[in-house]
């Protein structure tokens, strides 16, 4: 009757197993560390960088306890923060020979202690938030007033492209912030720019006055046009973030909308702050122009002459000097999609782009005008401009689509296309808050979070001990089992804890021993009635899952509506909330049961259970209970 069958206690034991060994690495703790990450696509981390860094480093009779080379991040750690900052000066040195333009990105972070044999199974500590780790937080206000204005400038090049195609005459065209204004001489004119803007300009809203002889057209953009630039100027900066961020290697980042206008970005583990807003302010942005191929302009490649009027002159990735016109052709704008791919006649790695409808039409007039020249397709970081191909035009090509290829390996393929899909800020953003968060605030943090947590589990031990005695131990060995199986999941998940987090594991100590004193209370009452041990704890098991079933579902449902509808810390405590309830119903019934099956079921004449008190009634008791459910 209360016995298991092999395989169920070789699944308890297996959970348990896992259990142990992917919480395991939480116990080791994170070192300090030195991150190394190219400063521009175009330079990649290799053996020979991390090579230049091992000497450095032994120069500087500094030993690293680990090296680690990973998704083009060289990372060294530490025995402690001395070293950690002399070792970061070090490499700075050593890589960075110009200080005013670094190749290289060198930032302080935090990575784990976890022994090698336990990173191959792939056991990783949880991610630690903000509140937990240290680390900065900065708020950053989106200048909306200029996303603005920058649609309205591109509003006004396609409208004059468009009135120049309808051949419709104007007297100029003007901006004034996010207002455009266009001089016409007579009142047909006017009209007929009307008709165009309805017919193409959906989002501009368009008046006529008439101005000493002349007409006046006033175009602004309708309100709700404005409310969908600021919303997609928000989520292209937020894009843009994600992807700058990345090269930090920072863990669960956390980079969400505030309001309207403002967007809140936290970076645990970070402790460089200078070195952050660095990398927030990166952008990478396309600019297409044409290559000046003058005797005097090839004269200033190679660097025997002056670079001609109206030119500039930038170095290719193979450090060959490309002068190319002023005038930009097309920007990253025009851009509206870049993939990695090859090309299809020499099969070498190659960029695809994926130009507007007006970026299209721009390039097909220029290919189609400039045939046999050079056009230079320009990258730019941090303000400063790298030729990626400066290929010969051979054709007119027209579809909006674009190829970029030339010495370029599959990788940088891949890097510039996702750059270029990153694109620049849509509009330009401010710190209006700062704050550093430090490591040993983050540690007392976790102090008191895990006192919390252990001071709740040895007294509910204890009171489940006292009271229900042998029922009780094996109710805190379950409630053991459930924490160290909501531990291991959190760090199978990769989740992020936080103190919110810590709350909700507390509190779900207390939740999970409901389910058993359901069940022990239930096998009290069976023995109450008279029913044999054995009978007692199999009735008393099956009677109380429906109940504990019934109201875990309950709170889960309430906790689901947490993790839909919440944000920052109420979804941090959601996700232990949901994940402590699906993990407390196989602890408090199934494991449970187990050890009391192991326990129990192998005596044939049981005779009593240690299960505290039991109070019974006397026969005059049962016969006034009797009369009492007669009547």
């Amino acid at each position: 009757m209360n016995r298991y069958s092999f395989w169920k206690y070789a699944v308890l034991f297996a959970a348990v197993l896992l259990g142990s060994l992917y919480t395991l690495p939480n116990f080791f703790g994170e070192a300090p560390a030195v991150q190394v990450s190219p400063a521009r696509s175009s330079i990649k981390l290799d053996l020979g960088t991390q090579g230049k860094v091992e000497e450095a480093l032994k120069a500087a009779s500094l030993t690293p306890a680990v090296i680690s080379l990973e998704a083009n991040s060289l990372k060294l750690r530490f025995e402690n923060t001395d070293e950690q900052l002399k070792a970061k000066d070090t490499v700075q040195r050593a890589l960075n020979k110009d200080a005013a333009s670094p190749d290289y990105v060198v930032a302080l972070n935090l990575i784990p202690r976890t022994p090698h044999w336990l990173a191959s199974l792939n056991a990783a500590p949880m991610y630690l938030g903000l509140d937990l780790r240290g680390g900065v937080h900065f708020m950053l206000q989106v200048d909306m007033q200029a996303a603005l204005s920058k649609k309205a400038e591109a509003l006004a090049g396609d409208l004059r492209t468009a009135l120049r195609e309808k051949t419709i005459r104007h007297n100029g065209i003007t901006r004034e912030q996010q207002s455009i204004n266009i001089g016409f001489a007579d009142q047909a004119a006017a009209n007929a720019a009307v008709a165009l803007m309805q017919d193409q300009f959906a989002d501009l809203l368009a008046t006529v006055t008439p101005v000493n002889n002349a007409f006046q057209l006033h175009a602004v953009l309708k309100p709700e046009a404005a409310k969908r630039v600021q919303e997609q100027a928000l989520k292209q900066n937020i894009t843009t973030l994600h992807n700058r961020i990345n090269e930090l290697g920072v863990a669960e980042p956390v980079i969400q909308q505030q309001g309207l206008d403002r967007i809140v970005v936290q970076l645990p583990g970070v402790q460089d702050t200078a070195k952050a807003k660095d990398i927030l302010g990166r952008t990478a942005t396309l600019e297409i122009r044409m290559a000046d191929d003058s005797s005097e302009a090839r004269l200033a490649e190679v660097g025997s002459g002056m670079v001609p009027f109206g030119a500039e002159k930038y170095l290719d990735r193979n450090g060959q000097g490309v002068v190319v016109k002023k005038q930009v052709l097309l920007t990253g704008e025009n851009l509206t999609d870049a993939q990695p791919g090859f090309d299809n006649q020499t099969q070498e790695a190659a960029v695809h782009l994926t130009l507007d409808a007006k970026g299209a039409r721009i390039f097909k007039d220029v290919t189609r005008e400039n045939v046999g020249k050079r056009m230079a397709i320009l990258l730019f970081e941090k303000g400063k401009g790298e030729v990626v191909t400066a290929p010969v035009i051979r054709s007119e090509i027209g579809g909006g689509r674009v190829q970029i290829s030339g010495r370029m390996s599959t990788v940088e393929a891949a890097d510039t296309a996702l750059l270029l899909r990153a694109g620049s800020l849509a509009a330009p953003m401010d710190i209006i808050e700062e704050r550093t968060i430090g490591p040993s605030l983050g540690a007392e943090n976790i102090a008191k979070g895990f006192d919390s947590v252990t001071w709740g589990f040895v007294a509910v031990t204890a009171f489940m001990c006292i009271y229900y005695m042998l029922f009780g131990v094996i109710s805190s060995i379950a409630l053991a089992v459930n924490l160290l199986l909501l531990v291991a999941v959190l760090s199978m998940l990769q989740a992020t804890l936080t103190l919110p987090g810590m709350a909700a594991m507390a509190l779900v100590l207390g939740m999970a021993i409901d389910a058993n004193v359901l069940i022990n209370e239930r096998v009290r009452e069976e023995l109450r009635n008279g029913a044999a041990p054995q009978t007692a704890i199999h009735t008393g098991y099956d009677r109380a899952w429906s109940t504990i079933l019934d109201s875990n579902v309950t709170t889960l449902i309430a906790g689901l509506a947490l993790l839909a509808f919440g944000s920052g810390p109420v979804r941090g405590f959601a996700v232990v909330h949901c994940l402590g309830i699906l993990t407390s119903m196989f602890s408090a019934v199934f494991f449970s049961r187990g050890l009391v099956n192991l326990w129990y079921g192998r005596q044939k004449r049981l005779q009593t259970v240690s299960i505290g008190t039991v109070w019974r009634a006397d026969s005059s008791t049962r016969d006034v209970i009797a009369k009492a459910k007669a009547d």
